[in-house]
């Protein structure tokens, strides 16, 4: 499928960009060499007629997108996670990109769910709407459970969604592939990771049985969470196709007026919804990457409702710690510190030098402290963090990059409930007690009966792996010195340290 006859879509979607005024700007973002610039136009300028003309009253990159259609919508929202990659212009202008399109008929979202759960709509719902929401992947209906008389919202992928967006992703794949013919100096914007974190964001979303487990284990992290609540799945009448959830009803966190109306403290949820933000991120290390005002609504009782899991982050423990002591360094404008952190962890090569290092990040820091604390911007922090410590050999990690662009989204919820917000003073707490049960002494008791357990689970597999190890010492030649280390070291290194994780777990009782 990814073959030369791809050249055909690329021909249009060259053509497209040519004509909404967008090829020149997505070039700058890549800051595409000269050779790749002559290519692209060779295949949009001459063929512009036949490219689509799009909405004129949007700026030129989504413009475009919009106009090529689902696949190309979906890749710019996913590349707007991207700064790194786009860089923060067009990356700002494809977070706004509105994900809207004509909805298919409710007659054929009606034969998906009957094809999906294999009972017919009038079994199941005793009333089915008409489309009240249509994305580039899926629409949404609001229904009434016919058994428990519940109101819910049904997702419904859109037909042939899937066999579309392959076409398009193999389109995206041969384009890549065109960059790193044409133009090797491109390869450091990375197109073929690019392409292929894009398709792995696309297959989670194109099966709503994964949509609906990350909910699931949203709500299960967040169940003690005061002031927050998710819509519930309801899995009997959820399938890959369909999902069906509970209806969240309340009053978009974007609506101030609305907000006022009802008569809640736009200050406390500014605040909350920063707060929660952090906590998933940092506690659980899984958040909602997409918690814009769209997804977020604002119950009777003052409780915060996210909804939409297509876009979920994922941080594991090792990296939530640095992720903390990093951001708490720079609350306590330690650079030294945070400087450290960076080369324990490995994210700068250690040939590097560590003061000049922590001068680099005090240039960081200081400006932004030097605002007035209501400006200070932890996304703007972390934005110019990465650009340090690119300088200094750090690789781009795209778990963080998608952390540091929801940080951005999130702030730009909290400013608009609550202009005046001071972003240290919400933010302080949150880290500091992280902090305190993941890095103090109660973390290390932790970790220590973590490895008991898991030394408790292999220890019938230790004597065996001793005796092979000791077994093979006795073949060693004078040739092979390094043998006996090899096979007996990593034994005898986990059985010291199981020992004190035992000893450690033990005291724990």
């Amino acid at each position: 499928m990814r073959g030369p006859h791809n050249i055909i879509r690329l021909i249009r979607t060259g053509a497209t960009l040519e004509r909404t005024g967008a090829m020149n700007v997505v070039l700058d973002a890549f800051e595409a060499p000269p050779l790749l610039r002559f290519v692209a136009h060779v295949l949009g300028k001459p063929f512009q007629w036949l490219g689509y003309k799009g909405d004129p009253d949007m700026p030129p990159a989504t413009r475009a997108l919009t106009a090529l259609g689902p696949a190309y919508i979906k890749f710019g929202q996913v590349l707007s996670t991207r700064p790194d990659v786009v860089g923060d212009d067009l990356a700002e202008q494809l977070r706004v990109l509105q994900d809207k399109l004509p909805p298919f008929s409710k007659a054929e979202a009606m034969a998906e769910v009957e094809k999906e759960l294999g009972r017919s709509v009038a079994e199941v719902f005793s009333e089915f709407s008409e489309p009240i929401a249509a994305a580039s992947i899926a629409q949404v209906h609001r229904a009434r459970l016919a058994d428990s008389d519940q109101d819910v919202a049904v997702k419904v992928l859109r037909p042939g969604i899937e066999r579309a967006f392959r076409k398009d992703v193999d389109a995206f794949y041969f384009a890549a592939r065109i960059v790193d013919l044409f133009a090797p100096g491109a390869r450091r914007l990375r197109p073929m990771e690019v392409i292929e974190h894009f398709d792995g964001v696309v297959q989670g979303e194109l099966d709503l049985r994964l949509e609906s487990a990350a909910a699931s284990e949203f709500a299960a992290n967040t169940t003690d969470d005061e002031g927050f609540q998710l819509p519930q799945i309801v899995w009997n009448y959820s399938a890959r196709r369909v999902m069906t959830l509970g209806w969240a009803d309340g009053v978009p966190l974007g609506d101030n007026d609305a907000i006022d109306g009802a008569g809640h403290n736009r200050v406390d949820l500014g605040e909350r919804v920063l707060r929660l933000f952090l906590m998933h991120a940092l506690r659980d290390g899984f958040f909602h990457a997409d918690m814009h005002q769209g997804n977020l609504k604002v119950a009777a009782n003052g409780d915060i409702i996210a909804y939409d899991f297509g876009i979920m982050g994922h941080i594991d423990e090792y990296t939530r710690r640095v992720y903390a002591e990093i951001l708490f360094g720079f609350i306590r404008r330690d650079y030294k510190r945070v400087a450290e952190v960076h080369f324990e962890a490995g994210y700068v090569p250690a040939n590097q030098d560590v003061d000049e290092f922590a001068r680099a990040l005090r240039a960081v820091g200081e400006p932004i402290f030097g605002m007035d604390a209501t400006h200070i911007s932890m996304g703007r922090l972390l934005s110019y963090l990465f650009e340090v410590t690119e300088r200094f050999g750090m690789e781009t990690r795209t778990e963080l990059i998608l952390l540091q662009r929801t940080m951005v989204v999130v702030e730009g919820v909290a400013r608009s409930l609550n202009p005046h917000i001071n972003i240290w003073e919400v933010a302080h707490p949150v880290v500091e007690d992280y902090i305190k049960k993941s890095i103090g002494p109660r973390a290390i008791v932790s970790d220590l009966a973590k490895t008991a357990k898991v030394l408790a689970r292999f220890g019938p597999r230790l004597p065996g792996l001793v005796e092979q190890a000791l077994i093979a010492q006795t073949h060693v030649t004078d040739q092979q010195p390094s043998a006996w280390r090899t096979a007996i070291g990593p034994a005898v290194l986990g059985a010291v340290i199981g020992g004190c994780a035992v000893l450690a777990a033990i005291s724990l009782f």
